[in-house]
């Protein structure tokens, strides 16, 4: 703390100095006056000396918060615009290969993504530019003079801000917010941030892909917040969590705390989702819906240079999640984390990816064998559920007999036991399977029987003599006309030989041979003997004369 003089407090104000006022630190300045001049001078010393202050600060705020127009940001250098704090920042992190553009902790050592532009487009190269040009527009330019819209605001903005909430801003030239990032979540609500009536996030790929993935939790027009998987109705055959509230204009809200809670239209608050309470000092509190479907409040020290912690969840069963392992899959939870496995008589679809599901490993030609058995055997699999759509339930009956029906009946090709009473019969495919404890369902599954090997090869080997026996059938179609053929231009032969002049060519030997001898010849040479054995010894009659 310093004690000045009038002259001496203006100099130090005045003076050209670069201030942190972002870090939240002032020079406190005391100014001092002679007794016999303070009654006159303290007045307007102070007015002067509040003034001065206050401008410092106005411009200071504005030089660390505006985005002006004709800014740009490019990846490799002055790559993003900072809050006042510079807690948070707007431009490009790194994506796979490349470059995506949104909202970051970038005052953290773990670079936290909060909110991604046009989340479903490739990375873009480290020659792009991010720029926010003369007519009001957010654009992302390639060096090919390529276009693409990062935001859509209802009219041309004036000035753009990222704040120290988080919230990246356009304004007009009114200054009134034509478009902010708040308004637009993707999978992560920030500290007094809103999910409004109608808005849903949805679930990245994973931790490091943050494109859409296969979960959303909606903030339905009717006041429930529900989770459901993507590209599915809003109906409660899907939904796999639900806050069971109802209201208008009903938002989901988050406080620095931690407090998750839903307010209605009037401001009063409906329901409590997390009751917080976390510590908010050098802490900042954020709530996630992760890949795996479940959202998540997760606190961090802002002064450790530590991991994110997860202090509050949906749910901890990671099986809950409707869709995580296709069709024909099945959720087990091992170790604490989800695994899927297919049915009975299935394979994934493509290994290494659960959610495409699973599919026959075996083939499913006919419901019966040819002596009118069934072709097929039933396999058990305990406390397992999946979507009940059952095409016809038998009551009052075993587990055995409800095996039995199914094996029986051509259009059943899986089963729930439930209640120890109930069968219910099912069609291929079935949905959101998962291993449940607590559930006393066992699950029968048809499977094709195990192929002997007697029966392996003899399909195998009908087909081969089948093929053989075809090929035998051609040839010797073809060897009988080809010799009756022969037996025609023989005969044609013989009778011009008897009957008509032939002109005969004189040998060096002095023998004539006759025109036709060399087609016949040759003919001969191609003919098999053992299916015309007599040929020979006609034509070697014929030669001799």
């Amino acid at each position: 703390m310093a004690r000045l003089s009038c002259s001496e407090c203006l100099a130090r104000l005045l003076e050209p100095k670069e201030r942190d006022w972002s870090a939240g630190t002032i020079d406190i300045l005391i100014l001092t006056l002679p007794y016999h001049t303070r009654a006159k001078s303290l007045s307007m010393a102070s007015i002067i000396f509040f003034l001065l202050l206050a401008l410092s600060f106005t411009a200071s705020a504005q030089r660390q918060t505006n985005i002006t127009l004709g800014s740009s940001l490019t990846p490799i250098t002055n790559s993003s615009w900072l809050s006042p704090s510079g807690l948070y920042a707007f431009g490009f992190f790194r994506q796979r290969d490349g470059y995506s553009i949104g909202v970051f902790l970038s005052g953290i050592s773990l670079q936290t993504v909060v909110w991604a532009a046009r989340r479903d487009d490739a990375p873009v190269p480290s020659n792009a530019t991010l720029l926010f040009t003369r007519n009001g527009r957010v654009v992302l330019t390639s060096a090919q003079g390529g276009e693409t819209s990062i935001v859509s605001a209802s009219q041309p903005a004036s000035l753009a801000s990222m704040s120290d909430s988080g919230n990246f801003v356009l304004y007009n030239s009114d200054r009134e917010i034509i478009w902010q990032s708040f308004d637009h979540p993707t999978d992560t609500l920030l500290p007094t941030q809103q999910l409004r009536a109608g808005a849903e996030l949805v679930s990245p790929v994973s931790e490091t892909e943050l494109s859409t993935g296969i979960y959303r939790l909606k903030m339905q027009t009717d006041g429930n917040l529900v989770q459901y998987p993507v590209n599915t109705p809003d109906t409660a055959t899907y939904a796999y969590f639900a806050s069971g509230t109802n209201g208008d204009d009903v938002t989901l809200n988050l406080d620095p705390d931690g407090r998750l809670y839903l307010l209605n239209s009037t401001g009063f608050n409906i329901k409590n989702i997390a009751d917080g309470g976390y510590p908010t000092k050098e802490t900042i509190n954020i709530m996630k819906l992760d890949a795996d479907g479940i959202f998540r409040l997760y606190s961090q020290n802002l002064t450790l240079n530590g991991n994110w912690s997860a202090v509050w969840y949906s749910t901890r069963d990671k099986c809950q999640p409707k869709g995580s392992c296709g069709l024909n899959g099945y959720c087990v939870v091992k170790d604490q984390e989800a695994e899927c496995i297919c049915l009975p008589g299935f394979k994934f679809v493509t290994q290494g990816n659960w959610t495409s599901g699973c599919e026959r490993d075996f083939d499913a030609e006919s419901c019966k064998d040819k002596n009118g058995s069934s072709a097929y055997t039933m396999e058990e699999l305990s406390n397992i559920v999946w979507e009940d759509v059952s095409y016809s339930v038998l009551s009052s009956t075993t587990k055995d007999n409800c095996k039995q029906a199914c094996l029986e009946d051509c259009n059943c090709e899986a089963a729930l036991f439930t209640d120890g009473q109930y069968c219910r019969k099912q069609r291929f495919p079935l949905i959101f399977g998962r291993r449940n404890i607590e559930s006393s369902n066992l699950a029968v599954v048809k499977v094709g029987r195990p192929i002997s090997t007697m029966d392996r090869k003899e399909p195998i080997t009908e087909k081969k003599n089948l093929g053989t026996g075809r090929t035998i059938l051609i040839i010797s179609g073809s060897f009988v006309a080809f010799g009756l053929a022969m037996v025609a231009i023989f005969g044609i032969i013989v009778y011009r030989y008897h009957v008509l002049s032939y002109k005969r060519v004189p040998n060096n030997d002095g023998t004539a041979l006759n025109e036709h001898s060399f087609l016949l010849i040759f003919l001969l040479m191609l003919m098999p003997v053992k299916l015309f054995p007599t040929l020979s010894h006609v034509s070697g009659l014929w030669l001799e004369n």
